[in-house]
């Protein structure tokens, strides 16, 4: 920096003496000595500050760049397994309806098998019935036709019995009664 410096001043002062003496080549000498430091100075400052400016901010846009470039393969890691997704959902809605399918033929096939097992049962409990039912009506005309035997049997024996049998008989039963009661 030195070096640009004295090499500025020393430039300036040989282009002052050129131009001639006199005081009023002073005073343009001391313009371009002015000029010359000024100049010095702006350009030690610009070599001072701009280049750790420029090195931050070129770390700066490097570290943006790279993270950049990390977002976009973070994006195009999700994008390629979206598309993974998206290109196994066909897969996966088929096996869901094959899924689905087998589902809905092992439950026809268990109703089938509860039907079947209903019905058996109602079929078994209408037997019963049947068979009781059945039973009732046996007993029904049993009792149906012994009283009409009874029936039968008591008209022949009316037709059979004439007033003095019946009498006899009437005379009998109540003999009987009272040998009955006098044994109590």
């Amino acid at each position: 920096m030195k070096r640009w410096a004295l090499f500025l001043f020393t430039a300036a002062a040989c282009f002052a003496q050129e131009q001639g003496g006199g005081e009023a080549d002073s005073l343009g000498t001391w313009r371009w000595v002015n000029f010359v430091i000024l100049a010095a100075g702006i350009v030690y400052l610009l070599v001072r500050y701009l280049p750790p400016f420029f090195r931050s901010r070129t770390e700066a846009i490097q570290k943006e760049i790279t993270e950049a470039q990390q977002a976009k393969r973070e994006s195009d890691r999700r994008a390629a397994a979206i598309d993974n997704r998206v290109s196994g959902l066909a897969a996966e809605i088929e096996a869901l309806r094959v899924q689905s399918r087998a589902e809905m033929e092992r439950e026809g096939e268990r109703i089938r098998r509860e039907t079947a097992a209903q019905i058996r049962k109602i079929n078994d409990q209408a037997q019963v019935e049947i068979e009781s039912a059945g039973k009732t009506a046996q007993r029904e005309v049993r009792l149906y036709a012994a009283n009409l035997a009874l029936d039968l049997a008591a008209q022949r024996i009316r037709a059979r019995l004439d007033a003095s049998t019946e009498a006899a008989l009437l005379e009998n039963f109540i003999g009987d009664l009272k040998g009955r009661e006098s044994n109590n």
